[in-house]
């Protein structure tokens, strides 16, 4: 097994570090435990050239808690983050993993659209397009640092809710309720503005794409409260450009961070395998509310899709 100390370079912006001298298919507990500390201090960490097997990233990705299953079709606790459809041809403009892959193009938290929201993810590189395709952090932490005194005193009691369809409508994407993850019936979470790290007790920006309806403004002045405190909260320094290489994996907070996907030409193949770990119960589950854009109402505390559980209850 593979034994610490390991290199620690920052990126130089408020968040960030390049991990090296670190095979992580070789990590034993003594690396994890002073790996896990830079985690929590740089919010996200990039292994250049670990070309992981899909079986190693798991065992990886298990020290931080339990894997989400985000499609029925998911074996394991891998999901290919694809512009390439199951028949090996490219997806499309009219098509729904077309649709989504662009979403992913504006700021966001991982699963802040169901009732538990996800508290870490992490992508490995496998295929890239010749340009584009990069991924982008911004520090929320840092973010809420910078706020002045006033700001923060007004953004202390607001909360906004969450959802996939409001957020793909606003990309330009309708979609029906659909129940394989992020499309269901559940309602829409309410998320406070701001979040208290559970384990650094940092606070932090907590919106993002998914996030509308701030109760007691009208949608119009929660929709620019919204856009303008992530627009401001996502400049340098406060930002980190990934430039993927074939065999990268990152790993990032989504309790303190924001993501987004970069353009990129989508005549070129681009996947990337990712899992996400749901969050701790106690500190990502919110309640939900009627979703307008929803067809129906079904609260639930679980983010299972009703199809994984027909077919598990099915036996097939």
């Amino acid at each position: 097994m593979h034994n610490s100390p390991f290199t620690i370079t920052p990126t130089g912006a408020t968040l960030g570090a390049v991990i090296t001298g670190l095979p992580l298919a070789q990590l034993d507990d003594a690396g994890w435990t002073s790996l896990y500390a830079a985690f929590l201090q740089y919010g996200v960490l990039l292994f250049p050239g670990q070309h992981l097997s899909k079986e190693q990233q798991s065992t990886f990705a298990r020290r931080f808690g339990e894997p989400e299953k985000l499609s029925p079709r998911q074996r394991g606790d891998i999901v290919a983050i694809s512009n390439r459809r199951l028949d090996g041809g490219l997806a499309q403009p009219d098509e729904y993993q077309y649709q989504i892959l662009r979403g992913n193009e504006g700021w966001h938290t991982d699963s802040t659209y169901m009732p538990l929201a996800s508290k870490v993810a992490m992508l490995s590189a496998v295929t890239l397009p010749p340009a584009g395709g990069e991924t982008e952090f911004a520090d929320m932490r840092a973010a809420w640092d910078a706020l002045d005194k006033a700001t923060r005193e007004k953004l202390q009691g607001l909360s906004a809710y969450h959802s996939l369809y409001y957020s793909q409508a606003r990309a330009g994407f309708e979609h029906k309720t659909d129940h394989l993850y992020g499309l269901h019936d559940k309602g829409a979470p309410l998320r406070p503005l701001i979040k208290v790290h559970p384990e650094t007790g940092r606070k932090s920006i907590y919106t993002g794409r998914h996030a509308y309806g701030i109760p007691g403004l009208s949608s119009t002045a929660s929709e620019r409260l919204l856009d303008n405190l992530l627009e401001t909260a996502c400049q340098p320094p406060r930002v980190y450009t990934h430039k993927w290489q074939v065999g990268d994996l990152v790993v990032w907070d989504n309790r303190c961070l924001m993501h987004r996907a970069r353009p990129y030409d989508a005549a070129y193949p681009r996947e990337l395998r990712g899992t996400r770990i749901a969050g701790d119960p106690a500190t990502e589950l919110a309640p939900t509310y009627a979703d307008p854009r929803a067809e129906g109402f079904k609260p639930s505390s679980s983010n299972h899709s009703i199809l994984a559980q027909r077919k598990t209850t099915s036996g097939n």
